[in-house]
């Protein structure tokens, strides 16, 4: 705990001249030695799997924020911001991108619901315009009064209140942070959940294909009496030489050991881009792609019904695989 303390003490002293943006991303840094965000390191879960799949809010009495994010090849991050926080996109996108690798983002900020930026009356511009009005009206031949309601709706006549618009901008640049943490929380419940889906799926694919070994392991002895059979309903003669080759050149040619040892290669290293710690998302994709391969070859090369009906099993548990790998980062 005392090292802790240290911790946070010297990261404050760090922080005191540090843009708001800055001292986000060092506070990031500073919460995840101490275990309390994901940033790029193990999710809450102790996994590297995280979703890309997922929504985080958060917001106060003033504002609040919306964060969803999809499956994307890259990260791309889009933000909706009201027109007095444009300024801040640039700032917010580096936050995120400082903890996000990939996925498509969308944050949407809006005022809460009782809350109103207040504008207040820039004398100079409306002194400016009032002028203009009555020169106008002088050179007309005009009298009356003027709508002052007509000289509000005049550009620049009415701005925001610099004192308010900050408060908002700074309650926005904390409810993004936390915005972005719950998505992080969201992310990782996700991304244990797929974590245990593709554990069990790569469980299935080494029984199915446990099984499909076992059966191809009498593959001759299967192939020379279909061989034996078709030669006694043509009532043909064969010397046993020559149907032993063919015996022999028919086995070769639906040998499944190499697919199957190369499948089992697959799942290893599955397993192992799971325990990791890196993101393992695109990895998972490609080596689903490996195993899909030696799967049709299998299923191509099977000579008996049921190791062709095991075959159609393991595409079927590697295709699920491969749709929930790729929604993780």
């Amino acid at each position: 705990m005392k090292q802790v303390l240290r911790l946070v003490a010297w990261w404050s002293r760090c922080l005191v001249d540090a843009p708001w943006w800055a001292r986000d991303r060092h506070e990031a840094a500073a919460l995840l030695r101490v275990g309390r965000i994901r940033g790029y390191g193990a999710n809450y879960n102790g996994s590297m799997v995280a979703s890309m799949t997922a929504f985080g809010r958060a917001g106060d009495d003033l504002v609040d924020w919306e964060i969803r994010s999809v499956n994307h090849r890259y990260l791309e991050i889009s933000l909706r911001l009201p027109e007095p926080f444009r300024d801040l996109e640039q700032a917010l996108r580096d936050v995120a991108a400082s903890r996000l690798r990939r996925g498509k983002v969308d944050a949407t900020l809006r005022l809460a619901r009782q809350a109103t930026i207040v504008p207040r009356l820039n004398d100079d511009a409306f002194a400016e315009v009032l002028g203009v009005v009555d020169d106008a009206r002088r050179r007309l031949g005009q009298s009356g009064t003027v709508d002052a309601v007509e000289l509000l709706r005049w550009p620049g006549v009415m701005q925001d209140d610099p004192d308010n618009v900050a408060r908002f901008k700074e309650a926005a640049r904390t409810s993004f942070v936390l915005a972005v943490d719950d998505l992080f929380a969201h992310r990782n419940s996700e991304g244990a959940q797929l974590d245990a889906l593709l554990r069990e799926r790569l469980a299935d694919v080494e029984r199915v294909a446990a099984a499909v070994r076992e059966l191809v392991s009498d593959q001759a002895e299967a192939i020379r009496d279909r061989l034996h059979k078709r030669v006694q309903e043509l009532g043909a003669r064969v010397e046993i030489d020559r149907l032993e080759q063919e015996v022999a050149l028919l086995a070769q040619k639906s040998d499944v050991f190499e697919e199957l040892d190369r499948l089992d290669i697959h799942v290893a290293e599955a397993r192992r881009s799971l325990d990791g710690e890196e993101p393992c998302g695109r990895r998972l994709d490609f080596l689903t792609q490996e195993m899909n391969r030696e799967a049709n070859t299998l299923a191509a090369k099977s000579v008996l019904p049921d190791a062709a009906r095991l075959a159609v099993d393991l595409k079927v548990l590697i295709d699920q695989m491969r749709e929930q790998a790729q929604n993780i980062e």
